[in-house]
Parts: structure tokens; C-alpha cells; sequence
């Protein structure tokens, strides 16, 4: 689903470079939960701005489900592939607060033109959140926020979930509740999940697990 081909990413000009990424090699298998580990400023994230074209590399190549990305030169394909192919789950929900949780969650189908807030009722119902669709973001604990961020992401049927750091702002409990989330999608859905953290509990529940440290990958698991 993810392949990364000799990636590198440096900022800035002359001598005030930064190395972030040094020449990553990495390939993701379908339906796989993978976790990538890495204390705070090790280009976690960078790493996956880079997948999500958010960014672009310095050099190197990544393709994602068979598709080139970084040959990619026009903003409004990549986010068409955004849109088709890829759900995000960051650490902060985004939900919007002026919509329900059911409006929230259809929201990426409105923006193809295809709502149907039958099927996001179902999601929500899938993640233990169907009573309380109706329900105004600021009336939700940060467990159900969250939780409801996830059901947005799938809404409309990604290959791809890509999650920065999805489990920072909760509770031990809520943040076993995301992992055992991932892990169930993973095996029983067949979806892709990427999830950066600095969270090692995470690695528990993850088909195959990385580290990111000195601009380098290691695999641990």
C-alpha cells in the first residue's frame, strides 16, 4: 500500500540545513496496522506530511497503492487522491463545532457531492457512538471526540488511514480503546493503518512496528 524509496527531506538553504529524513526505504502491506515510533522532533510527522503529499521530499520517491505521488504536479489531483484514498485522524479532533457528530462524520462524503448520513450513522454505531449522534461536539468527552474524528476518516471508504499522534491528549483507557480500534479495522476490514507516536503501548496491538531515530528507520517488530 506504501512504498518509500530512498526518501529524504531537508529544510531550509546553505548552512542552516536540516536533515530530517536520510535516505528511508520502507514498504507498508496491505491491511497491515503499523506503528512508528519515535521520541518528539524525530520527523515522525514530516514522515507522514510526506505520504499525505502535505510536503514534498527532497529527493526520492513514494507511491501509494501502486499511484506515484511524487511525480504528482497538480494540487487538485492530489487532492482528489487525498480525498479518495487516504482518512486522517491528528492529535487534536477538528471536528466542527457548529455541526452534530453525524454531520461531522458524512462531511468528507458532502464533499464529494455524496452524502448519505445512513452509512455515517452506521459508523458511529460501529464505534460504540451511535446514541449520541446528534450530539454538538462541545458535549462530548475527549474519548468520543476522538473516537468520532476516526469515523470521519472512514467515511468514505479510504484503502488508507494515516493517524499523527491520535492518542496524545487522552486517558490510558481511551487511548487502549483507539489502539484495540485500529487493530479490529486492521484485521476484520482489511484497511491500512500508519500511526506515528511516541506511545510504545501502541505496539502492543501492531501487525509490525518501527522507529524513527537519527533520521533512520529501524524495524523492531
Amino acid at each position: 500500500m506504501i512504498e518509500l524509496e530512498h526518501l529524504t527531506k531537508i529544510y531550509g538553504q546553505g548552512d542552516e540545513n536540516l536533515c530530517v529524513l536520510e535516505d528511508v526505504t520502507l514498504t507498508i502491506k496491505r491491511g497491515k496496522f503499523t506503528v512508528l515510533l519515535g521520541p518528539s522532533g524525530s520527523g515522525k510527522s514530516t514522515l507522514l506530511n510526506l505520504i499525505a503529499m502535505l510536503d514534498k521530499p527532497t529527493s526520492g520517491t513514494i507511491r501509494v497503492d501502486g499511484q506515484n505521488i511524487t511525480a504528482m504536479k497538480s494540487e487538485t489531483a492530489r487532492s482528489a487522491l487525498r480525498l479518495k484514498k487516504m482518512g486522517f485522524v491528528f492529535q487534536f479532533d477538528g471536528l466542527l463545532p457548529e455541526f452534530s457528530l453525524l454531520e461531522n462524520v458524512d462531511m468528507p462524503a458532502f464533499m464529494r457531492s455524496k452524502p448519505n448520513p445512513q452509512k455515517a450513522q452506521q459508523l458511529l454505531e460501529n464505534l460504540g457512538l451511535g446514541a449520541i449522534s446528534h450530539k454538538l461536539p462541545a458535549d462530548l468527552s475527549g474519548g468520543e471526540k476522538q473516537r468520532a474524528s476516526i469515523a470521519r476518516a472512514l467515511r468514505n471508504d479510504p484503502p488508507l488511514l494515516l493517524a499523527d499522534e491520535p492518542t496524545g491528549n487522552l486517558d490510558a483507557a481511551r487511548k487502549e480503546q483507539v489502539f484495540r480500534d485500529f487493530a479490529r479495522m486492521s484485521r476484520e476490514k482489511g484497511l491500512t493503518i500508519l500511526m506515528v507516536t511516541h506511545d510504545a503501548h501502541a505496539t502492543e496491538y501492531a501487525d509490525e512496528v518501527y522507529l524513527l531515530a537519527n533520521r533512520k528507520l529501524v524495524q523492531t517488530k
